[in-house]
């Protein structure tokens, strides 16, 4: 067995306006914002195990889900406990519901206000 090098610190996001998303995902999660960068060009949220850090990129193309020229790299999985309350909750705080809906019964597919796709989701592991 492997001895662990490290511990899983950050998940970065590239975004064009750090500030827009870190309000984005400090409502929606909870978060409140552990570091910035003077300039704002990288905010670390904390508060829900390992931060959540947002980057600007000027050059950013948001992804285009489920297909498209610039597909998604990675997208947050959050456990909600009821997904139309906690969808319409999301909406109103700034995400827009995925054109696309695969399992609408197990995860709702969102697009957060920079174009990431993330889903809520009722599914628990085993």
């Amino acid at each position: 067995m492997t001895e662990r090098v490290g511990q899983l610190a950050s998940i970065s996001l590239d975004c064009p306006d750090t500030d827009v998303l870190a309000a984005f995902y400090s409502r929606l999660l909870g978060l409140t914002e552990a570091f910035a960068t003077p300039d704002r060009g990288v905010i670390a949220l904390a508060g829900a195990g390992p931060m959540l850090t947002l980057m600007r990129v000027d050059s950013f193309v948001p992804p285009d889900w489920p297909e498209g020229p610039q597909r998604q790299q990675l997208h947050l999985d959050i456990a909600v406990e009821e997904l139309d309350a906690a969808s319409d909750s999301a909406v109103a705080l700034g995400a827009t519901a995925a054109k696309i809906q695969p399992a609408p019964d197990q995860w709702r597919v969102l697009l957060d206000p920079a174009g990431h796709p993330f889903c809520l989701t009722a599914v628990r592991p085993g």
